[in-house]
């Protein structure tokens, strides 16, 4: 047996029955037992990941049914299987819908029989685990695709964007909250709609000017659109949820127009609709604690726990000496590379903002970058970040 190879956990009461499953079994298998439902829990803490758990459903204490159903939510992606000398249908229904059992014996169950139900139990894991891995490579390079998308098209907005995914992080951590990769995602995503609208939208939007009445009514839906295209990527339907209800207000008022209110937006949005007006604000010119002091007289606009953490964690900084010049080590742009990261802003020679600063530069923004270089130059020397000042 060496590292790789899947791991089985069978669970019993019965120390001989234990014995004779290590006799009968572990030439073939890579095999671990447990006495007892709660003996199993430990065990799964520090020796997994198991590719099947087999579990007798009559133990003293923990049943095979509840230790199975536990089993479920500390190791989802774990084939269960269970052995009973009971073949009540009501018990085998109770079984396969609280641990979601994927195979149900009867005892008793000859050694070879049962060494060819673990041997599909370990195929049915390994299938699990290569959907799995299809879907992460899906997933991560369908946001890739997304987000160089957004970058191209206006990368100022992508700017604010990646600055808003650094706050929701903060915020989230601040908090408290669990899964904040979803929540830096939907800070990424909330505006990828904006790649819809026409150039002239986009431009006054990223200029921060007034838009007409029609040109209002396309912004307004780009928290939809945005949705609409992110819920169609596996895995990310909370994702789309928190986007699409990023400019709910707190007492159930704003788009969309439903009755969610209160706890039951989803939490993405409750910080989005914080941190999104907290720059838009202060992209006015106002301070942090000024900005605040607006937000918080907006009643029922805010999340107040949302809301106080934010103020609590974005006081504002100390400001810069004047004559501060931005960090960096200068570089022609003909040495420009992929993984590089940019440490102020990419301008074409005539001001136009190509990649915003902190950026890190990909293959498709270099391809981007060298096409505006060969039409009307860039602005050199162009500021990278040292690796000692990223990696700190």
């Amino acid at each position: 047996m060496t590292a790789m190879t899947p791991k089985i956990l069978c669970v019993d009461d019965d120390a001989n029955m234990l014995a004779s499953y290590q006799r009968s079994l572990r030439r073939q298998f890579n095999l671990d037992t447990a006495q007892g439902g709660e003996a199993a829990l430990a065990i799964m803490a520090v020796g997994g990941p198991y590719a099947v758990i087999l579990s007798d459903m009559s133990m003293p204490g923990m049943s095979g049914i509840q230790f199975l159903a536990r089993a479920k939510e500390i190791a989802p992606h774990s084939v269960r299987m269970m052995l009973t000398g009971n073949a009540d249908l009501a018990t085998a229904m109770d079984a396969l819908n609280s641990g979601s059992i994927f195979r149900f014996l009867l005892k008793p169950c000859p050694p070879d029989t049962l060494a060819a139900h673990l041997l599909a139990g370990i195929e049915q894991y390994r299938l699990i685990q290569s959907e799995r891995e299809l879907l992460e490579k899906t997933l991560q390079g369908s946001v890739r695709m997304l987000m160089e998308i957004l970058a191209m098209v206006n990368p100022e907005l992508f700017g604010r964007a990646q600055t808003l995914r650094g706050q929701m992080r903060t915020l989230a951590e601040a908090l408290g909250l669990g899964g904040i990769w979803k929540l830096e995602l939907a800070a990424l995503l909330c505006q990828i709609g904006l790649v819809t609208l026409p150039t002239a939208v986009l431009r006054k939007l990223g200029a921060r000017q007034p838009l007409t009445e029609d040109e209002a009514q396309l912004a307004a839906r780009v928290p939809e659109i945005s949705h609409n295209l992110i819920v169609k990527i596996p895995r990310l339907e909370p994702v789309a949820e928190a986007v699409r209800y990023a400019r709910k207000h707190y007492d159930g008022s704003g788009p969309p127009a439903d009755d969610v209110a209160g706890e039951a937006i989803p939490v993405g949005a409750r910080l989005l609709r914080v941190l999104a007006d907290l720059a838009e604000i202060q992209a006015a010119g106002v301070s942090a604690a000024a900005a605040f002091g607006i937000m918080g007289r907006r009643a029922g606009f805010y999340d107040p726990q949302v809301l106080e953490a934010a103020r609590a964690r974005f006081a504002p900084a100390p400001a810069p000496p004047a004559d501060a010049g931005p960090g960096g080590v200068p570089i022609a742009a003909a040495h420009l590379c992929s993984g590089l990261v940019l440490a102020s802003d990419l301008l074409t020679a005539d001001g136009t903002l190509l990649v915003s600063a902190g950026r890190t530069l990909t293959d498709a923004l270099l391809e981007r970058v060298r096409n505006f270089s060969a039409l009307s130059g860039l602005r050199e020397p162009i500021l990278i970040e040292a690796p000692a000042t990223r990696a700190a």
